[in-house]
């Protein structure tokens, strides 16, 4: 049988096998994927002990940046941003590793008409902060503000990562948001939650905020930021189009069935809700 999963911790909850499973279903594949939890140091025994059921996989936090060197090789996106969130499992075993991430946020800006940004403000400092820089930069950005509740650890973005992403940086702490948010583009990468006491710092303005998250849903930011004027756009078709990407690498079939894993994610978030 051939078999894929969602490795991650946690992964309690995660939508990712939900939107895999309606694109086997609708492409008549009787492949199963399931969520696994895999802290980091589990995963290189994990990967190493693979039997040849396994097509690939797919990797949530804190994995993304954690796999890159078990790799056997990475596509020019995961060298580029350090990152990867897809593992394409080849007939020899070879574990091939890309990132779709960019892919995804680019498809769901372009869905909601954003096709440039020259001013960026990113929350949070992760691998998915690692994305919202190239988009930033895909979108024709050249220097963008990261705003960390970290610095120390958001300084790990700086050097080589800004080099490769081709961006400059600047690190701002958590207390300078209010005054970075009035730009063409503002990208949460952080968890759900996480920036609700930041909702009542938009002021009325223009430009667009891409929220990460995809339940809740729309989040206590994404809110207060459509009620100030900003369009905004959410994780979920985010999280389709990357899953999408991923389902046409892994099944070397595309395009991928998108619009029955948009609708199996909106079932599956009202059931929830």
């Amino acid at each position: 049988m051939t078999r894929l999963a969602l490795l991650g911790s946690p992964v309690n909850g995660a939508l990712s096998p939900v939107l895999h499973r309606a694109a086997y279903k609708a492409m008549g594949l009787p492949w199963t994927y399931h969520a696994i939890e895999c802290p980091p140091q589990d995963l290189p025994h994990f990967l190493g002990t693979l039997d040849g059921g396994w097509r690939g996989f797919s990797l949530t936090m804190p994995l993304k940046r954690t796999v890159v060197p078990l790799l056997d090789e990475t596509s020019e996106t995961v060298t580029r941003i350090g990152a990867a969130n897809t593992i394409v499992v080849t007939a020899s075993g070879r574990l091939l590793g890309e990132n779709t991430d960019l892919y995804g946020v680019m498809q769901a800006l372009r869905e909601a008409n954003v096709t440039t940004a020259t001013t960026v403000t990113v929350l949070g400092a992760g691998a998915t902060a690692c994305t919202a820089l190239a988009v930033g930069r895909e979108l024709g950005c050249d220097q963008a503000v990261v705003i960390a509740r970290d610095t120390r650890r958001a300084s790990s973005l700086l050097g080589p990562t800004a080099e490769r992403i081709g961006i400059k940086i600047i690190i701002k702490p958590w207390t300078a948001v209010d005054h970075h948010l009035a730009v063409d583009l503002v990208v949460s990468a952080l968890p759900p939650h996480a920036a609700d006491a930041l909702a009542p710092l938009w002021k009325p303005g223009t430009g667009t905020l891409m929220d990460v998250v995809y339940r809740p849903w729309p989040s206590r930011f994404a809110h207060a930021a459509q009620g100030a004027g900003r369009r905004v756009v959410g994780g979920l078709p985010m999280l389709v189009h990357q899953a999408a990407q991923q389902v046409a690498l892994q099944t070397g079939r595309s395009p991928a069935p998108v619009t029955e894993m948009l609708l199996a994610g909106q079932s599956e978030i009202r059931e929830v809700a």
